[in-house]
């Protein structure tokens, strides 16, 4: 059975919210740390940890960011420079948790955040991105304001509060006001992409509702190092929702390959 431990340990800016999930008998292999989606949490991952890491036989590790999930509150709206601000919070979070070599595993725009980190971070011996944004395209744009909108009915909004609680309004908010702003239309990923050396596996749904193949596209070609692409038929925004066999199988060719 599947070791599953939360912690709550205390960053500059505040509390933040960790769950371990370690195979009995977990080989010494390198960790994988995830990072949650703009209206993500620890626990909207559902069953995928604990999957992965007996799937893999090692440890893996989730944790809110602030403002999400049980971390503590984000009293600021996130500036247009959140994405690669997430490196200095994960440094010191990677130190008050006492791992070294890392590898990230993103989801959305925490794969954007896993590929600034791994630029920064030579602990970060591979990246793996899940549906993650290269830069702003209209189908990003489109898929936001529907998802607002959608908002407005009660009974979804009340999904965002039993994940995020009273900080539901902000999490919902830090999301769609911050990518439908104009000032944010010229974000790229690029510049970090080109300072990443680690191995990186890029996987995308054909349908995702939230951006083309031009986003794994580009992350795999950019990237400094090496890269492989996964581009799952029929699969929308949360592959590992929706075609976990798949998405786990890919991890653990592509870990063997580079022997992470």
């Amino acid at each position: 059975m599947i070791k599953n431990e939360t912690r709550s340990i205390c960053l500059a800016d505040g509390k933040r919210n960790l769950q371990f999930w370690t195979p009995p008998g977990c080989s010494r292999l390198t960790p994988i740390v995830l990072l949650h989606d703009s209206l993500g949490s620890v626990g909207l991952w559902r069953q995928f940890p604990a999957q992965l890491a007996s799937f893999l036989n090692r440890t893996v590790i989730a944790y809110d960011r602030l403002g999400y999930g049980d971390s503590d509150v984000n009293p600021i709206p996130l500036k247009k420079t959140f994405i690669e601000d997430e490196v200095l919070h994960f440094v010191e979070l990677k130190k008050a948790i006492g791992v070294e070599q890392v590898v990230l595993l993103g989801h959305s725009v925490g794969g954007s955040m896993a590929v600034c980190i791994a630029a920064d971070d030579p602990q970060v011996v591979g990246v793996i991105t899940v549906s993650s944004q290269a830069f702003v395209e209209d189908r990003t744009i489109y898929g936001i304001k529907r998802a607002k909108d959608s908002f407005g009915d009660q009974n979804q909004f009340a999904k965002l509060v039993r994940w995020h609680g009273a900080k539901a309004t902000w999490v919902l908010h830090a999301w769609t006001e911050t990518w439908l702003k104009p000032s944010f239309a010229d974000w790229r990923l690029d510049p970090w992409l080109q300072r990443m050396t680690c191995p990186v596996l890029v996987i995308h749904g054909s349908d995702d509702e939230f951006g083309s193949e031009a986003f794994p596209q580009t992350i795999a070609t950019q990237s400094a190092g090496p890269s492989e692409m996964v581009l799952l038929q029929g699969c929308g925004h949360r592959p590992f929702k929706e075609q976990p066999n798949d998405v786990m199988e890919a991890i653990k060719l592509f870990l063997a390959k580079y022997q992470l």
